[in-house]
């Protein structure tokens, strides 16, 4: 595995991130749009793809599929990132400024991911 660091790196935020998942599960369900049902078990769901998605970017045989799935998953997180921004009570006490900077972000991660196609 001779990979560049910071494909390790990516990893590492995905599955620390989808970890958090478990750890703090309210705190993503306070997040999640009201039209979306069953937010704890979305919760879980996306926690489990992110440190699936995570770990597949390590080996060879599966980094396409990540990159395709990490890809798509943060397309998803654009409905809750978008939502945030809707009422102040959705945006959970994040100040307005950086809702709107974790857009862009969004397109940044997703380039990154992209990078290693």
């Amino acid at each position: 595995m001779n990979n560049p660091w910071h494909l390790y790196l990516m990893a590492a935020i995905y599955i620390f991130a989808g970890i958090m998942h478990f750890i703090k599960p309210k705190m993503y369900m306070r997040i999640m749009p009201k039209y979306l049902p069953n937010h704890k078990l979305l919760v879980l769901l996306s926690g489990v793809a992110e440190i699936v998605l995570g770990f597949g970017l390590l080996f060879n045989q599966t980094r396409n599929l990540a990159i395709y799935g990490i890809i798509a998953m943060l397309i998803v997180f654009l409905l809750v990132h978008f939502y945030m921004l809707s009422s102040k009570k959705a945006g959970a006490g994040i100040p307005k400024w950086v809702l709107l900077m974790r857009l862009p972000l969004q397109f940044v991660l997703m380039a990154w991911a992209y990078y290693y196609l």
